[in-house]
């Protein structure tokens, strides 16, 4: 398994791996997604109900591009079996808090490829590039039901801070 910056060619691969998550999973889809419009949020009798949205996949191209695009403050890593992309992360620095702060923006990893090490190593890459720019509060978000996510965000140090909600 080899780590390595992604290129603007890795886009399409990283979609295809994202979107096909999302739409098997849309216990992943968190705040995030659907602010950006990549995923949509109804709530139905109290309970939210998300899904990948209708031009969703162009909207995230388009933000993984940017990502990709601006080395200073944001990185996307993608992790290598032979020459298949099993999986990524995508990290940003954050200027509008009292300080810049960093935020781990996604870290999926195949299903086949996953309890191997790919997204332990991608969130670790990850946190490692935001200190090596002077950030101490690290941040990501999670999907309300992707619970296996947060079990391994929390063996990882993580802490669960706060609420997100959504007027239905």
């Amino acid at each position: 398994m080899k780590i390595r910056l992604a290129k603007r060619e890795d886009a399409q691969a990283l979609a295809d791996i994202f979107m096909g998550h999302i739409t098997a999973h849309t216990e992943y889809i968190s705040h995030g997604e659907i602010q950006m419009g990549v995923g949509e949020g109804v709530i139905e009798d109290g309970v939210l109900v998300a899904r990948p949205a209708a031009g969703g996949r162009e909207k995230w191209l388009k933000y993984i591009h940017a990502h990709i695009q601006t080395p200073s403050l944001a990185g996307v890593w993608v992790a290598e079996d032979g020459n298949e992309i099993v999986g990524f992360t995508v990290a940003d620095i954050e200027e509008d808090g009292d300080v810049p702060f960093g935020m781990v923006c996604d870290v999926l990893v195949k299903e086949s490829y996953r309890g191997h090490g790919a997204g332990a190593t991608l969130l670790q890459t990850a946190i490692d590039w935001l200190r090596s720019r002077g950030i101490k509060d690290i941040y990501l978000e999670s999907g309300k039901n992707n619970h296996a996510a947060h079990r391994f965000f929390e063996k990882r140090g993580f802490s669960h801070v706060s609420e997100i909600y959504k007027l239905g």
